[in-house]
Order: C-alpha cells, then structure tokens, then sequence
C-alpha cells in the first residue's frame, strides 16, 4: 500500500524494476483519450493495471494468488468503508487491502516515496506489517485498516509538505 506522499506514482515502478510480478489498482481518468495515453505509458513500467471496477477485487485476488506483487493506494475516503481514526477525527477506509490479506493471506507492506533536494526521490518499504486478528484468528479488517492508517498518519506527521490531498477525507 501506499499514499498519495512525495510522487505516489513512483511505488509502482518498483516492483518492474526489479524484475518483480505485478499489478496496479488505478482509478481511470474521466476522459477516455487521457484514459488510454495513461494506461499506454504506465503499462511499460508498471505491471498490470487494474481499473477499479466490480470485478477489481476478483482480478486483485488472482494476482496475490499467482504471487505477484499488488499495490494500491490507501487512503482516500471511502463512503462505504470501514470506520478509522486520521489525525484524530473519524474517517471511512476503504477496506480492500485487508479483506484481500484476511481470504489470501499475504504479506502487507506499506511503500512510501520521500521527495529529497535536487529532483530526487527516496523510496522507503516497510517491513512486514502484521494485520491486526481476532480471537479466532481471522485478520479484522477494521483493526487491520487502522493499523494502516495509523502508519499514513505516521508518515504525514513526518513530512507533511509531501501530502497532497484535495479531497474531503472526513465527513
């Protein structure tokens, strides 16, 4: 997972350049000319690209099931999501990346990009980062989402200068 920090497209050249499988979870630009150049440059570099859709988690699910490495984007609002704390007000997370760990059981890293002086970058991955589970065993979800939510705000506190974020994140 990672954040819109530092250039967020940058996690997702990662896994390529090492010689790694993987897939992208992506929203699709409203005007389908740019929809099309975007997926055209992208795909070069960035694995698979996934569009967010119904079938995107099943696509999503297949990946990590064949082992290739998925990356998402974690911390938009989401209005059917899961309730978090962020920066201390509540706030909707989108559930997907821990109800993909809970039915494949796969490892979660966070990835971040820190932007540095001179027109460079830094990228950061964490180690393991273990979901939250019940008695039973079972990884739950909204206690996995604000671990991860609490690691952004984590990563915000640090550098704040390198968020960006337009939208309305609490409602």
């Amino acid at each position: 997972f990672s954040a819109h920090l530092g250039n967020w497209e940058l996690p997702a050249l990662a896994a390529p350049a090492y010689g790694l499988e993987s897939a992208v979870l992506f929203r699709r630009p409203n005007i389908a000319a740019v929809d099309r150049a975007v997926q055209r440059i992208r795909t070069v570099n960035m694995g698979e690209m996934i569009a967010t859709s119904l079938d995107a988690p099943v696509r999503l699910a297949n990946a990590l099931q064949r082992g290739v490495h998925v990356g998402m984007l974690v911390d938009q609002h989401y209005s059917k999501g899961v309730d978090v704390t962020f920066f201390g007000r509540p706030a909707k997370a989108n559930p997907l990346l821990a109800r993909l760990a809970q039915k494949v059981e796969c490892p979660i890293h966070g990835t971040r990009i820190v932007r540095l002086p001179g027109d460079r970058f830094r990228a950061e991955v964490t180690d393991e980062i273990e979901p939250v589970r019940d008695a039973s065993g079972t990884i739950d979800v909204q206690a996995t989402m604000q671990k991860i939510t609490s690691i952004i705000e984590g990563w915000i506190r640090e550098h704040p200068e390198q968020w960006l974020w337009l939208h309305r994140r609490w409602r």
